[in-house]
């Protein structure tokens, strides 16, 4: 009984998922409600809000999770780990999360970057996250590396955030695949971690 609960309660989180995407891309973030996001869904909205709090809030599934994942990562630093080789396995463990999680999350991903350009509230709220986000994972940075300071931290952490962020938009504005955006993520990754002096070199 327990397992058929959670099928149902997974599809319908995915049917509101599905039918919020259709009607932001067809009508619009702004025109869309959240009374006929549930009726595309065939459901209630008060179930709307048993699965989320706000419309934006579909734009940003697992964006908690994944500021643990990354947390995680750095607390099960392996001795001696270099800091390279430890960012390295937090975007491993970030793709991990992608595969685990529902894969509509990565399907919203290019209809979150157009949208975040164009609606000032979600890009508000994307960059509340990255600074809410950022601050706590260059603290538990410092913790395991005791040798590194906290300004140098934070510069580690804008590197990895922004070469992760600004490879996959590019990918995805070229019109890459989901797998082509991992890509870029991985190579922006590189470049972050051994610097720039093998770029634009004459």
């Amino acid at each position: 009984m327990e397992g058929h609960r959670e099928r149902k309660k997974v599809r319908t989180r995915r049917a509101l998922l599905e039918a919020a995407v259709r009607l932001f891309s067809e009508q619009g973030y702004e025109q869309t409600t959240i009374a006929e996001i549930a009726a595309a869904a065939d459901v209630a909205p008060r179930t709307f809000f048993a699965y989320f709090s706000s419309k934006e809030d579909v734009l940003f599934l697992q964006a908690e999770d994944r500021g643990q994942a990354m947390l995680d990562v750095i607390a099960g630093r392996q001795p001696g780990e270099p800091l390279g080789a430890l960012l390295s396995r937090m975007f491993d463990g970030l793709v991990r999360g992608l595969a685990d999680d529902d894969e509509l999350d990565f399907a919203l991903s290019p209809l979150r970057a157009r949208l975040m350009f164009a609606e000032p509230a979600l890009r508000a709220r994307g960059l509340t996250l990255m600074m809410e986000e950022q601050p706590r994972v260059a603290a538990a940075l410092c913790e395991v590396y005791p040798e590194l300071d906290p300004v140098s931290a934070g510069a580690a952490v804008g590197s990895f955030m922004g070469a992760l962020a600004v490879a996959g938009l590019v990918a995805q504005q070229q019109g890459g695949s989901n797998e082509d955006v991992l890509v870029a993520g991985r190579r922006g990754i590189e470049v972050a971690i051994n610097g720039l002096s093998s770029l634009g070199g004459s």
